[in-house]
């Protein structure tokens, strides 16, 4: 298995695994439309952010997002985890330990990283083991939104 940089050409393998993910932990249905222009988007603004593969000879296992947060407080960038899928043939072998070591890699040589931060569901006690496992903390904050009305990205 090796880690890569998505390319254009993946766009509808990762829309299918957002897809997936959305509808597996949140029981949402993504719209097509929405979700692979997202998609698309951000294969087109490397500043913005990136996709890790992890793919076998034949197949994608897995893809992670990152997208880059500035911090004022620390001069750098924290860099988002988002949008993990792991295919659930492939789930406890370690894709996602690949891909986030391969994250760490990449930061190492880019002095503007400062860290990484993610969000999981409450009720995921299996992810939030693997992130613990990694090396990651739980922070004191917690995440509030606002959906601007009128968008409309499931059913």
């Amino acid at each position: 298995m090796r880690i890569r940089l998505a390319r254009p050409a993946d766009a509808p393998d990762i829309a299918a695994f957002n897809a997936a993910m959305a509808l597996e932990t949140e029981g949402k249905r993504l719209f097509p439309e929405v979700i692979g222009a997202g998609v698309r988007a951000l294969l087109r603004s490397p500043k913005a952010g990136f996709y890790l593969l992890a793919q076998t000879r034949t197949e994608i296992a897995g893809v992670l997002m990152i997208t880059k947060e500035w911090s004022d407080w620390r001069n750098g960038s924290f860099w988002w985890i988002q949008s993990v899928y792991v295919r659930p043939e492939f789930r406890r072998q370690g894709v996602y330990r690949r891909l986030y070591r391969h994250v760490q890699a990449l930061a190492k040589k880019d002095r503007r990283v400062c860290g990484f931060r993610l969000y999981v569901e409450r009720g995921n006690r299996r992810a939030q083991a693997t992130y613990r496992a990694l090396g990651m903390e739980k922070t004191r904050y917690l995440v509030f939104e606002e959906l601007k009305p009128g968008v409309r990205f499931y059913r």
